[in-house]
């Protein structure tokens, strides 16, 4: 680290130096409508002498011959060549030009013109990212790329769970992992999550849905590929000094409401339950009774108000990009900070240092390297404070002041639910006022490369080395307290895990590019070489000191828990061949194939290999397409593909034998029998057709991007039962579709100087189905009641259950109904549909419910910007998905809790008031507990994503001396409509057991550049 702190420094001294002779000569550099362009090239021909322009679009050059040419470019401009004739003052009006306003887009190891690609690339730039306050990058991402599924969470410092186009392995179930994750690649590196990323820190995400796209990373890229960019600096560029800092509150929203005092009372003496109706009683005794009505306690606790907070939330970023004429920099620093709106330790920090250096060492070599160093502390909510508050009684308060002079109560008087008469103790503060889950999480990413240019323009060969290295630090810290016999931690309960994750990356490449007549040809060849290593070990330890965070420690302990030691680790190689060629002619006809083969040590079968091969034709490159008045370019594009899955756990299993002893006859007889539940097992595949159309129309101010995909994963991992032994195993013969549409529109308009909008939208449907099972007729997930169930023909780990036909009014259509009557059942119990039509219900009248996975996603967005103003909206959605209410389910356990209002107010409770919920007393019973449409909710919302409202101080470089500086607030989530009976819609695997509540934030934040 010091030795790149001094080459950093090394390379700012260099912009001190100034050449002599000439002259100097200064300018400015607009479009023509006189808007800045910052960034642009400005070069005297024929020599190295250059700049670019800053974000005012000013520029100076010194040692400038009087009678020299100034060639000044920008992208999708069409470029100026300026003679000087002794002026020392320029300025120039670039027009756009339409043949280049396809920008250059990142692609695997090298980057491509859009108009150029066959496959389905959506790039997101810095500035679209900026507004969203967030510590984790991907969450800014949400509804603003068709086919992206960002499922996020409220906890402080968690990652949201992202999902490209759908899930295509059987390994996402609601006990796995997810394995449907896709692959971050940050400046070459591979992480399976970004969380230690600064967002500040990002110049784009690319997001490669297809396979053609995303193939050239092989066997990690079944489920897309994130790729990211960060900061660099220019060359020929003055240092420039960036602040952005904002700070906010976090405000819970729609916050589920429980059934109050009065209701929860109602409940409780219409169920019938004498038990109930005691506890009750027992309440008003022991707390006395309300004076508003009598019948009820004095006390009426609302749980949720009690445990959630507003939280703070604040973020601190500095860096500093430049550049001489060989060397770019970018350095910076991040601070980001999130409390938890739960009421306990729960919070967030991360600190950030960044350098980034490119060095023309030669005029054939070049060589950089980048380091980020991450150091974050993350404290865990206590989950089951969610759960313990939607079950808490209202009858009970949080402090009980009978037991506060109890000597055996401790640390206070936390009020107990044993105490009226409840099986639980129910209050959910002993628990989070004693627990504490601490991850120390450190992250350190360098890598170095050297880029060789063998023939100029022509052939170059760039070597790179990756390396990520980060240790995670887990303590769990559980202290004693005591309420009452049975509710209590008797022990002081220290669980501490160390995990190291080390992973180098060494790639290769060989880049060819050329272009003759109208021919275009780019070859890339390389080899990729990667070692990924693990380490973990953990301890659990029992009654340490209880003096504070200086005793939790494993050695002050008085017992280890000896089999809960455990030292593990894992070590995983892998070797790639990789290829690409792209072929164009006369910028219409358009050729893309990539083959890369990837070994590993992780499978029986050590190499899988993965092809691919694109094509596009540029419609409006034919003559016929001339002047045709609408489309501005038009490129028809297909593609084909296959890719890897290696997220899937790596083979296990053991051979095992056992002695069998069975009498024949008189005699008995012994014998060994043997069972293997091995799995070998080899990549999953993923075969992708691809079809899509680019175009740009109306003066190039709308633009349209269209995509319809066949996304089939072969040899999927899925459990195998085995003839006549228990247990399965799993085997590679499943197979899973995921299909859909996918249409971005922009609309982008500057009407005058002074004033520009745009309006975006983007959509995508997805369509999940299970294609084959290994010849089984389905597979079961999820737990007890609350089945799941993957069908040929099914979307995987669908809702399995009955039909709602209604409830039954009265006793006359119980007497009319033998199902109802075989069963005993009375007015306010649920009628099922009998789907067979056999005149029972049973098992076999189940059906699919629907799936977790969103049928259709959706986003919007609009921008508006008026002199100095700005303002921008932007709103997000999805329908089509169903959301297992299984915390509501769970009175199937027990029967002495709190219901949620909804149950409270439309419960049935009397002939016609109801047709779709059980009565009090029916909620109780088995026959109206299972599985249903009535626990299986519509998951559809829609969200306005985020408000930004900006002013810009000195936008246009006017007032000498003034930094531009830009003051914003911003409202993020502040309104989310839904119908599910929850805190929140957004459930990662579509089974609600309380989710952590995604909060409102509202900040202020400002950004200044110097």
């Amino acid at each position: 680290m010091r030795n790149t702190i001094l080459t950093i420094l090394f390379f700012l001294s260099q912009m001190a130096i100034y050449a002599q002779g000439g002259i100097t000569v200064s300018g400015t550099v607009s479009d023509t409508e006189g808007q800045p362009l910052p960034g642009a090239s400005v070069v005297v021909q024929g020599t190295t002498t250059g700049t670019q322009t800053d974000f005012d679009g000013n520029f100076t050059l010194d040692n400038v011959a009087s009678d020299g040419i100034l060639s000044i470019s920008y992208l999708g401009f069409v470029t100026q060549n300026i003679a000087v004739d002794g002026r020392s003052t320029i300025s120039v009006s670039l027009a756009e030009d339409a043949q280049a306003l396809d920008e250059v887009v990142v692609i695997g190891y090298g980057e491509m013109k859009s108009k150029d690609l066959t496959s389905s690339i959506t790039t997101i730039k810095s500035e679209e990212l900026a507004g969203t306050p967030t510590g984790q990058a991907m969450q800014a991402l949400q509804g603003k790329v068709a086919g992206l599924q960002v499922i996020n969470s409220g906890g402080p410092g968690q990652s949201p769970v992202i999902r490209v186009r759908g899930i295509g392995s059987y390994g996402t179930d609601t006990n796995d992992t997810d394995t449907s994750a896709p692959l971050y690649v940050v400046d070459g590196m591979f992480f399976d999550n970004i969380d230690f990323l600064n967002t500040a820190d990002i110049t784009s995400i690319s997001v490669l849905k297809d396979a053609s796209a995303a193939a050239i990373y092989g066997v990690r890229a079944a489920n897309g590929v994130v790729l990211i960019e960060t900061k660099s600096g220019s060359y020929n560029q003055k240092a420039q000094i960036t602040y952005d800092g904002y700070t906010g509150y976090q405000v819970a929203q729609n916050i589920l409401k429980l059934a109050n005092a009065e209701q929860f009372t109602t409940l409780a003496l219409e169920s019938g339950s004498a038990p109930d109706a005691e506890f009750i009683l027992n309440a008003m005794q022991r707390y006395g009774r309300s004076r508003v009505n009598p019948n009820i306690p004095d006390v009426n606790t609302d749980w949720y108000d009690q445990i959630i907070r507003s939280a703070l939330i604040r973020n601190h970023s500095i860096g500093v990009t430049g550049g001489s004429e060989d060397a770019t920099y970018a350095i910076g620093a991040n601070y980001f900070g999130q409390e938890g709106i739960l009421k306990m330790k729960n919070e967030y920090e991360r600190f950030n240092l960044r350098s980034k250096i490119d060095f023309k060492a030669s005029e054939w070599l070049t060589i950089g390297g980048n380091a980020v160093i991450s150091n974050a502390t993350r404290y865990d909510a206590e989950n089951s404070a969610w759960r313990l508050a939607y079950y808490a009684v209202p009858i009970l308060p949080v402090y009980d002041d009978i037991l506060a002079n109890d000597p055996a109560v401790f640390p206070t008087n936390y009020a107990n639910a044993q105490d009226l008469g409840y099986r639980g103790g129910q209050n959910p503060f002993p628990t989070m006022d004693n627990s504490e889950q601490r991850s120390k999480i450190r992250n350190v990413l360098a890598n170095f490369y050297a880029q060789i240019n063998i023939v100029p323009e022509k052939l170059t060969f760039k070597t790179a080395y990756n390396h990520n290295f980060q240790t995670i630090d887990r303590r769990e810290v559980r202290l004693p307290y005591f309420i009452g016999n049975n509710f209590q931690r008797e022990d002081a309960n220290l669980f501490k895990r160390s995990e190291t994750f080390s992973n180098q990356i060494w790639d290769n490449t060989l880049t060819y590019t050329d272009s003759f007549n109208k021919h275009n040809l780019t070859v890339l060849a390389g080899t990729s070489f990667r070692d990924e290593a693990y380490d973990m070990l953990e301890a659990r330890a029992l009654n340490f000191p209880l003096s504070g965070e200086e005793a939790y420690f494993i050695d002050q302990a008085q017992t280890i828990v000896v089999e809960d030691v455990k030292d593990g680790g894992a070590r995983e190689y892998g070797f790639s061949y990789f290829s690409r060629v792209s072929y164009n002619y006369d910028n219409r006809y358009l050729l893309y194939g990539t083959f890369r083969a990837d070994g590993t040590n992780k499978y029986q079968e050590k190499w899988g290999y993965f092809p691919t091969i694109g094509a596009g034709w540029v419609v409006t490159g034919e003559s016929f397409m001339q002047d045709n008045g609408i489309f501005d370019f038009l490129k028809l594009r297909t593609s084909w593909g296959k890719l890897g899955n290696d997220k899937v756990a790596a083979s296990s299993g053991s051979i095992t034998s056992s002695v069998v002893t069975t009498a024949l006859g008189d005699t008995m007889f012994s014998g060994v029998t043997t069972s293997s539940d091995f799995t070998a097992l080899k990549w999953e595949v993923t075969e992708e057709i691809n079809a899509g159309i680019s175009a740009r129309l109306l003066d190039n101010n709308l633009s349209l991007e269209a995509d319809y995909y066949v996304r089939d994963t072969k040899d999927a991992v899925i459990p195998v039962e085995r003839a006549l032994i228990p247990g399965s195993t799993r085997q590679n013969i499943g197979e899973i579709r995921n299909s859909g549409l996918e249409i971005a529109l922009n609309w982008d308009k500057k009407v005058s100087e002074d004033f520009s909008y745009n309006i975006g939208a983007n959509f995508s449907t997805l369509k999940n189905e299970v294609l084959d099972l290994g010849g089984q007729p389905h597979l079961d997930a999820g737990t007890a009641e609350f089945r799941q169930r993957s069908i040929v023909g099914e979307p995987i780990f669908a809702f399995y259950g009955r039909e709602i036909a209604g409830v039954y009014q009265n006793d006359a259509e119980i007497q009319a109904d033998p199902v109802a009557v075989a069963n005993n059942l009375e007015p306010g119990d649920f009628k099922y549909k009998d789907i067979n039509g056999d005149g029972d219900i049973t098992d076999d009248d189940r059906v699919v419910l629907g799936s977790f996975l969103p049928s259709y996603t959706f986003g919007i967005n609009l921008g508006v910007n008026y002199k100095n103003w700005d303002f921008s909206a932007a709103g997000t959605g999805q329908g089509g998905n169903k959301i297992l209410n299984r915390k509501r389910g769970e009175v199937i356990f027990t029967n002495d809790t709190n219901w949620d209002r909804d149950f409270a107010v439309n419960r049935w409770h009397g002939e016609g008031t109801t047709n779709s919920y059980p009565s009090s007393a029916g909620a109780r019973k088995g026959w109206n507990q299972r599985l249903s449409d009535y626990w299986v909710e519509d998951g559809d919302f829609f969200r306005i994503q985020n408000l930004t409202l900006g002013y810009t101080i000195n936008k246009n470089g006017k007032l000498k001396g003034v930094p531009s500086t830009r003051i914003y607030v911003t409202a993020e989530k502040p309104l989310t409509l839904f119908s599910y009976n929850g805190f929140n819609p957004e459930v990662s695997n579509g089974v609600d057991n309380e989710t952590y509540p995604i909060p409102a934030t509202y900040t202020i934040g400002v950004n200044i550049k110097i």
